[in-house]
């Protein structure tokens, strides 16, 4: 006989909706200030959002193994 298992960690992929909810609310970003190395916040602050939202997605796959 089988028996299922509830799925482990079935949150996680909802840390996926972090990066949507960030970038979406533009009046958050949209200024030029603080500036980092010369580059406004704008600009930086989607930037910044690329590699987090790597890791993210990886630890979602990793959890989803």
């Amino acid at each position: 006989m089988e028996t299922s298992h509830p799925p482990r960690r079935s949150w996680l992929p909802l840390i996926l909706l972090l990066p949507y909810f960030a970038l979406l609310w533009l009046p958050f970003y949209s200024g030029g200030r603080p500036s980092l190395l010369g580059f406004p916040f704008f600009y930086w602050y989607q930037f910044l959002w690329v590699p987090i939202t790597s890791l993210l997605m990886y630890a979602v796959y990793r959890s989803a193994k």
